[in-house]
């Protein structure tokens, strides 16, 4: 909106007005996205803790969970909203509103925040620990990441709406054929040239695996004061990186990436997750004012597998958020392992002493803080190596 702003005034005041030149500039958008964001998170932090404590919308724990956590129960939840308003708003304020990638993003966020939203309301109002029953959850995290996968299919391979359009009528007239142009290649980092051509069908896979998959595993993930909101600013941050520079046709062809047409612009929103991020950190560090809840943690992850398929960083996502993925993994092992051991020996046994990953180290005797900030540790060293296969290849 500032963006379109400024270029009328400049039309009209050119030289009076030469200073809002800045607002074309990328990089300053992104920054500032990350500062409204973080203000505005600040600002309006008591106000949403004061108004769910009111709400008495407190976070029921399970007793059969880690027996330390019992005294958080009553601490308000559903913090994550406060997060979606920061994220919201600073977007659509720094971002160009003609961006196509944006808007796609913004709806799988707004979307698996609003699934989170429903299952944290039956958490707290129905006072049912389990909240939305999985397969409900699942089927709708399916409806809405096959939209996006489906519409990303054709996007990144082209440069307009219009384009996309005419891609898709051909695909159609084509037979449905399973054709897609190398930018929608899956990409194997640390090599110059390896890529795996998916096809049409191949990539709704691949991407509706990675949307839905990612805001599974962020949301398993949240589990302790901090733990989820921190990895995600550091691996939304890095994946504005790769945005920035997947967007820019010099960059791209240097570094050796695809070159995909209006993916820079997904530095507003990065910048924008990373200040709100930072902003609900304050307020969810331990001994946390607030929790983050299915409607922010769904979200969050929703947003980082949308941006990770669009700048065709799938594997690198798989690297970064390792958390993540271990902490998803984990509770997949544990539940299959049981329930196997379960029908071929008739008791249920475990691999980790409790999963996810993170109540394992609890059970070992890990404080909630070593925990936590060791997986941020983690986190910024898998980071780094992301990053890195921009250039080591």
């Amino acid at each position: 909106m500032l963006l379109s702003l400024s270029q009328w005034l400049l039309t009209l005041f050119p030289e009076e007005l030469g200073f809002l030149r800045v607002f074309q500039y990328l990089t300053f958008r992104g920054v500032m996205a990350a500062m409204t964001a973080l203000l505005i998170g600040l600002a309006f932090g008591p106000w949403v803790i004061r108004r769910l404590t009111e709400m008495k919308i407190g976070q029921p724990i399970r007793a059969y969970g880690v027996q330390a956590h019992l005294g958080k129960r009553g601490t308000p939840t559903m913090g994550g909203v406060l997060v979606l308003i920061g994220i919201g708003v600073s977007t659509l304020l720094w971002f160009d509103w003609s961006n196509r990638f944006c808007w796609v993003v913004m709806l799988v966020t707004f979307g698996f925040g609003a699934i989170g939203w429903v299952d944290d309301y039956r958490k707290v109002v129905h006072k049912d620990p389990e909240g939305m029953r999985s397969r409900e959850k699942f089927f709708w995290q399916t409806v809405i990441g096959l939209v996006a996968a489906l519409y990303l299919a054709f996007s990144v391979s082209e440069v307009s709406n219009l384009r996309v359009l005419e891609l898709f009528f051909n695909w159609i007239a084509s037979g449905f054929s399973n054709e897609l142009p190398p930018k929608a290649d899956l990409m194997v980092p640390f090599f110059k040239s390896v890529s795996y051509p998916l096809g049409v069908y191949g990539f709704i896979a691949l991407s509706w695996f990675v949307i839905v998959g990612a805001s599974n595993a962020v949301n398993f993930t949240d589990g302790l004061d901090g733990l989820a909101i921190m990895p995600v600013v550091l691996v939304g941050s890095a994946l504005g990186l790769f945005a920035y520079l997947t967007g820019n046709a010099v960059y791209a062809k240097y570094l050796l990436i695809p070159h995909i047409p209006g993916a820079g612009e997904l530095l507003i929103f990065c910048g924008a997750m990373a200040g709100a991020g930072l902003a609900f950190l304050w307020f969810n560090a331990n001994p946390a004012q607030v929790f983050m809840g299915d409607v922010g943690a769904l979200a969050l992850g929703g947003a980082l597998g949308t941006i990770a398929v669009i700048t065709r960083q799938e594997v690198v996502l798989a690297i970064m958020g390792g958390i993540f993925v271990a902490e998803a993994l984990s509770v997949i092992l544990q539940v299959g392992w049981f329930k196997y051991t379960k029908r071929r020996y008739g008791e249920g046994r475990r691999i980790f002493l409790m999963a996810p990953l993170h109540h394992h180290f609890e059970k070992k005797g890990w404080t909630e803080t070593q925990v936590v900030v060791r997986f941020w540790i983690i986190t910024m060293l898998l980071c780094l190596i992301g990053l890195a296969s921009l250039k080591l290849r």
